[in-house]
């Protein structure tokens, strides 16, 4: 195992955990449907009873994904998590908001009400995929940081990164990162009402769900059209056999058509979600979650290989060039790597146990007669 052969291995781990988040914020696009209109307070529920059993996953994988960025790339942590905070502050406080509200909206001498906490779920549901889908697509339009390691030496302030504005990632709701954090709100907007299809045992309910796919798909497919159209004719940020950074025009259009594999698992995965979107909205099929899902891993993993891959910076500065970051020059040490390499094994052990749990939760549909009749319930 070579130093560059493990830098390569992490940021496919780092992919993929990215892209199993993305899939896995249905939860937040189910919650994003509680206040439809017509839902009374018992839809509600079994949609808040449903996602329930779900919700810890995607704020487990979400805080590896972090984990693992920081173990492997540690570099890329401090900069973006130390210069972009107020984007995962807000992250942070949304995803706090959801736990406290699938603890505390049923409990006794709930002052605020189940309304008003299901008014939180909803925030997390449109806000926290906004967020991610933002912050993930400054790694195509850059960021305004500088690099600096050589400040490692100075006792004062040892400082490597630092951010060129008051704004602090916020500046990202100006570029076209934002394009892409609407195409990931609008996807697990989709994949939400998917999930709830597949999950809930409700007529009047899963009409309603269907016809929010056949709306929010359209407009998914909208933004995600017009992202693409934006990334194809995009400069992007070529890194030389010297580790020099320059503006290539269409580097992530070259990237797609110099790596194949990557350009037909992009182009299987948006076939797939598609017709998760068709079979969701235009059948009676209650399975379409899962051809969308596989659909949205695929596209997603494609998007970070052709970001980091292919000798590119997969965070650029928009200010400073040569302090974008690569693959080579922001990650951990061999030893690191190599000693986290070993660890990484027991990862498909991991994603059993999550498949087997998966399984047994949802053996059977919700129904309303489950929750008025049980305890245990959000």
């Amino acid at each position: 195992m070579t130093y560059a052969f493990l830098q390569q291995y992490w940021w496919f781990l780092i992919s993929l955990l990215g892209a199993l988040l993305v899939f896995l914020m249905f939860v937040q696009g189910a919650n994003a449907q509680l206040f439809l209109k017509g839902m009374t307070p018992a839809k509600r529920s079994l949609i808040v009873n449903s996602t329930g059993r779900k919700w810890e996953l995607t704020f487990t994988t979400l805080v590896t994904f972090g984990g693992a960025f920081f173990a492997s790339f540690p570099l890329f942590y401090s900069t973006s998590f130390g210069g972009a905070y107020w984007v995962w502050i807000l992250l942070l406080v949304t995803f706090v908001f959801q736990a406290v509200s699938y603890e505390f909206q049923n409990k006794n001498g709930n002052l605020l009400g189940s309304k008003a906490f299901c008014m939180f779920l909803t925030i997390n549901g449109v806000l926290a995929p906004f967020l991610v889908g933002t912050a993930v697509g400054t790694f195509f339009t850059g960021s305004n940081f500088v690099v600096n390691k050589l400040a490692i030496a100075d006792n004062v302030a040892p400082v490597i990164s630092s951010w060129g504005n008051s704004w602090h990632g916020l500046d990202a709701l100006a570029t076209p990162a934002i394009w892409l954090g609407m195409v990931v709100m609008l996807l697990d907007i989709v994949l939400g009402c998917m999930y709830a299809i597949n999950n809930i045992d409700n007529d009047e309910l899963i009409r309603k769900l269907r016809g929010r796919i056949v709306v929010m798909g359209f407009f998914f497919v909208l933004f995600f059209v017009t992202w693409v159209f934006i990334l194809c004719k995009m400069n992007g940020y070529a890194v030389d056999i010297n580790g020099t950074i320059s503006l290539e025009s269409g580097k992530y259009l070259h990237n797609l058509l110099q790596m194949p594999a990557v350009a037909a698992m992009f182009l299987v995965g948006t076939l797939l979600v598609l017709a998760g979107i068709y079979w969701g909205g235009f059948t009676k099929s209650r399975k379409a979650i899962w051809p969308a899902g596989i659909g949205t891993v695929l596209v997603v993993l494609a998007l970070f290989f052709i970001a980091g891959y292919n000798g590119t910076a997969y965070y650029p500065s928009s200010s400073d060039l040569q302090s974008s970051l690569t693959i080579a020059n922001s990650s951990s040490s061999e030893f690191t790597l190599k000693t986290m390499f070993w660890v990484s094994l027991l990862i498909p052990f991991v994603l059993a146990y999550i498949v087997y749990a998966w399984r047994q939760m949802d053996k059977t549909p919700i129904t309303e007669k489950e929750i008025n009749e049980t305890e245990n319930k959000y």
